[in-house]
């Protein structure tokens, strides 16, 4: 696996969306034990111990939770197994809200808590199955990436032009700016398809000097990324490969790229033509503009590009 995709990004893999699973899995196994092993003290407790259907109905509910468990603890299709178990909780209030009416005194009392308490669960499972599901959407319109370019340069100067995140938009086309608010934290403003602007906040979180840069975007970003480049030097001694690693998800999902190939916007073409700029800059000093210089592949931007000259200062 990437390095790249063992970056959390809080919006795609946080920690509550990747747990959630496990834990009602766990919850679900021990609910499915509980009415399996005991089910004569459960019914007593629930206040349902003087129906003689109680007997077959809570071991069919034990075996209906560890169905569930199961499901949610093997990983696969969380969101669907985390809805079997509001259907089920849905199940248990109809049968509860049966009991309640055919009984009166301590039983009824017992039976209107256990109401309670799975009124509350399916409560829990709503909002657990809707987080489930909203990180599993996310996770499939991410975007994955690797690229590289030979730069004829050595690591330690390709890593100190990257390192200062300011000199980013110098020839990534889509950034409008880069501020560097401390040595890890930045602020990023990038132009997005039909002349959207989308703003993030992003920190690096692992930087080897000469080798690597490790970032990610912060939590609230519509663009959560994360990405690497490294430095590596070229064989025989012919500078050094610049290998980028991207992951991001883009704010209209699969729609958004769609839109971005009909301007010509290519992700993986915008990174490439970055990369060709990038060796432009360090090799040259500039960026220069000519029918076979890199500006993306729409006509649009073919027809804008113009004899070979440097870009004005205010585009550096």
């Amino acid at each position: 696996m990437s390095q790249v995709e063992t970056v959390l990004l809080p919006e795609l893999d946080g920690p509550v969306p990747a747990t959630l699973p496990s834990a009602l899995g766990l919850l679900s196994l021990a609910l499915g034990v509980g009415a399996l092993v005991a089910p004569g003290p459960l019914a007593r407790l629930t206040g349902v111990d003087d129906s003689p259907a109680a007997r077959a109905v809570l071991p069919a509910i034990g075996l209906r939770e560890l169905g569930s468990a199961a499901g949610l603890l093997s990983g696969r299709r969380p969101a669907g197994w985390a809805w079997s178990r509001v259907a089920g909780d849905a199940m248990d209030l109809t049968l509860l809200g049966r009991a309640l009416a055919d009984r009166g005194g301590e039983r009824r009392r017992r039976a209107a808590l256990t109401t309670v308490a799975i009124a509350g669960i399916t409560a829990v499972d709503v909002l657990s199955a809707v987080r489930i599901g909203r990180a599993r959407r996310a996770r499939a319109r991410v975007i994955r990436m690797e690229i590289a370019v030979t730069v004829n340069r050595s690591p330690a100067e390709a890593y100190r032009f990257w390192r200062d995140v300011e000199n980013l938009p110098r020839f990534m086309a889509h950034l409008e700016s880069v501020r560097a608010d401390d040595l890890r934290r930045s602020h990023w403003v990038a132009r997005g398809p039909a002349g959207r602007h989308v703003e993030w906040d992003a920190e690096i979180i692992d930087d080897q000097p000469n080798k690597s840069i490790t970032w990610r975007s912060l939590p609230g970003t519509g663009v959560p990324n994360a990405g690497r480049v490294r430095f590596v030097p070229a064989p025989g001694d012919r500078g050094t490969e610049v290998r980028v690693e991207l992951r991001y998800a883009p704010p209209a999902g699969a729609l958004g790229r769609v839109v971005a190939k009909l301007f010509g916007e290519e992700p993986e073409q915008q990174v490439r033509d970055d990369l060709r700029r990038f060796k432009q800059v360090l090799e040259t000093g500039e960026v220069v503009r000519s029918e076979s210089s890199p500006n993306g592949i729409s006509v649009r931007q073919q027809a804008a590009q113009r004899p070979a000259q440097p870009l004005p200062p205010s585009r550096r």
